[in-house]
This record gives structure tokens, C-alpha cells and sequence, in this order.
């Protein structure tokens, strides 16, 4: 019966969000996990007279595996991408260039029909679009930051010259954004990370979720060199290890969440765009305007973070103060 409430949601992305008009082609990319979230989406493009190409691959083993070559080329062929996959294709080469060749794409990792139906899908996207890019704008213009917060984290990094990136669910041709998570977020310069990484509110990987007790990382010249905590850091430790990829222990990301709707409740396109939250992805950063192609993509999500750039603090113990 759940089903039936999905369509809303469904609509709000292929309308609102992925712009979707009558004529075009919409490339629906899944997995044998994800099949009714993606026939909600085809059902709402097909009322908008557009046609609906649905694609069903076998899950990838890890977050940022590349699709099957086949789709890649789709990829840069269609005029919108929606992704609803149980492991993400979001940093990957074929999301780079499916954006370079003017596709409009919709990212919706680990969804869910509950993200269909409530939380962050019923933010207003146009109402929150211009806070994202003035913070978006502020991380360009940046060259030092230092992330703080009251667990413990204490991390500097570089990133002049790095673009930022502001992910508000809504694109335009050689766009795309996560949904519903509404963030601001930029790459920092590879090797130029130093400190301690706490996260003590989500790791939403791996089965991991929401955290019971903190994990903490020890960071150097841009990657992570040691890992402590519980059974959950255990996990996100033995994950890497078996990766065999030094580059998976790369600082990739620094994102900021900016969705008043959005919860915290161990699902990534929520929590990551929890108002307040911050998150340091590791691993591949190549979508984000980074270097550095890796076996996987995680973010590690704190609370309460104070965020300085160039000295001018922009989030306060998780308050933003543009």
C-alpha cells in the first residue's frame, strides 16, 4: 500500500526537480534491488509525454564501481539520468561524462519509498537553492579551512583553486544533484588534509547507519592513517582494508547539509542533507572537481561542526552564519 503515496515524490523529481519535458528521453538506471523505485519514476515521466528507458543492471560491488560500458554511452545520449541503484555510480567516469555531454542527471543512491513520501523530498528546492549557492560561493573564493566540533574533530585542509559545488535538486543541462539531500560541498586539494575526524552522527555505508558510538579517524597528508572506535568503525575499517586501494583513504570531500526537512535516520540522500550536519566523503572526489579515482565513495557525518574559511567562521555548532 506504501506504493500508492510514492508517486507525489516520484513527480517532484521528474518535474521539479529533473525538469523533465514532453519528448525527451529519460534514461532510468537500477539495479535488481532498486526495480519499483524505478517504475514509480517511469510512470511520472511517462505523464509528462516523455519517454521513459529503463535499465536494470546487477548491483555493483562497491559505491563507485562504473556502470556496464553500455550504459555509460546511454548515459551521455539521454537528456536526463535518474539513478535509483543500491550502490552508487554517482563518482564515477561515466556521471563525469554523461554531465560533460550535456545530460541532466538526478542522483538517488540507497533510495527508498519512504524518501518518496516524506522528509527531505518535501523541502521547497527553489526556496533553498540561493542559501546553497552563496555557501557554495563561499567555499570557491576559500584557500584554508579548518572543520571543528565538539566530538572531537579538528581537521585543516587546502582547496584554492578548487571549484564549489552546490547540489540544491534541481539541474540543468550538464548538471547533477543528489535528491532529496540539498548540500554545498568542495574537493580540497589531494594531500593537503591534517588532523582528527570524529564522526558521531551517521556513516549511512555498509549497514552502518546511524552511530552508536563515534569513529575516529587519524588523517595525514590528505589520507586517513588509522582508524578507532566500536563495531561500526570496525566495519568501515575492514571495508577499506579489503579494497586493497590506498586511494579509498583519500580526504575527497567537505560537504555541508542545507535541507530543513531532511532527518538523520542512517539513509545517505537524508542525512547529508540534515540542516547543519556536516560530512567528509573519502575516496573518489573525480565529480566533485578533484583528481583521484578510488574503489569507493563514503561519507562520514558529524554533528554540531564550526567551519572556518580563510578565519571567518560560516557554521557554528551547526549554525549557519552567512
Amino acid at each position: 500500500m506504501k506504493r500508492i503515496e510514492t508517486i507525489r515524490g516520484a513527480r517532484t523529481i521528474v518535474e521539479t526537480c529533473a525538469g523533465v519535458k514532453a519528448g525527451e528521453n529519460v534514461l532510468i538506471i537500477t539495479d535488481t534491488n532498486m526495480v519499483e523505485i524505478a517504475e514509480v519514476l517511469a510512470m511520472a515521466v511517462k505523464e509528462r509525454d516523455a519517454e521513459p528507458i529503463l535499465a536494470v543492471m546487477i548491483p555493483r560491488k562497491g559505491h563507485s564501481e562504473e556502470p556496464p560500458a553500455c550504459l555509460a554511452e546511454a548515459m551521455k545520449k539521454a537528456n536526463v539520468v535518474l539513478t535509483p541503484v543500491s550502490t552508487s555510480i554517482t563518482h564515477t567516469k561515466a556521471m563525469k561524462e554523461a554531465a560533460a555531454a550535456g545530460s541532466r542527471a538526478i542522483v538517488m543512491t540507497a533510495f527508498t519509498e519512504d524518501l518518496l513520501i516524506r522528509g527531505g523530498i518535501q523541502a521547497d528546492f527553489r526556496k533553498q537553492k540561493p542559501i546553497c549557492l552563496e555557501v557554495a560561493r563561499r567555499f570557491q573564493e576559500a584557500k584554508a579551512v579548518l572543520l571543528t566540533t565538539p566530538g572531537g574533530t579538528s581537521l585543516r585542509m587546502r582547496k584554492e583553486g578548487r571549484r564549489g559545488n552546490a547540489l540544491y535538486c534541481l539541474v540543468g543541462p550538464g548538471e547533477f544533484s543528489t535528491v532529496p539531500t540539498i548540500e554545498a560541498n568542495f574537493s580540497p586539494l589531494e594531500g593537503t588534509a591534517e588532523g582528527t575526524l570524529v564522526a558521531d552522527a551517521s556513516i549511512p555505508y555498509l549497514g552502518i547507519g546511524i552511530l552508536q558510538e563515534p569513529v575516529k579517524c587519524k588523517v595525514e597528508k590528505g589520507f586517513i592513517v588509522g582508524i578507532e572506535g566500536g563495531f561500526q568503525a570496525d566495519l568501515l575499517r575492514n571495508d577499506l582494508e579489503s579494497r586493497n586501494d590506498s586511494n579509498s583513504y583519500n580526504i575527497a570531500e567537505l560537504g555541508v547539509g542545507l535541507n530543513p526537512e531532511s532527518r538523520m535516520t542512517g539513509v545517505m540522500l537524508d542525512d547529508e542533507g540534515v540542516l547543519g550536519s556536516v560530512h567528509i566523503g573519502i575516496g573518489s572526489n573525480l565529480t566533485l572537481g578533484g583528481n583521484i579515482k578510488a574503489a569507493v565513495h563514503y561519507d562520514l557525518l558529524m554533528w554540531k561542526a564550526t567551519l572556518e574559511l580563510d578565519g571567518k567562521v560560516i557554521l557554528e555548532k551547526g549554525e549557519l552564519k552567512l
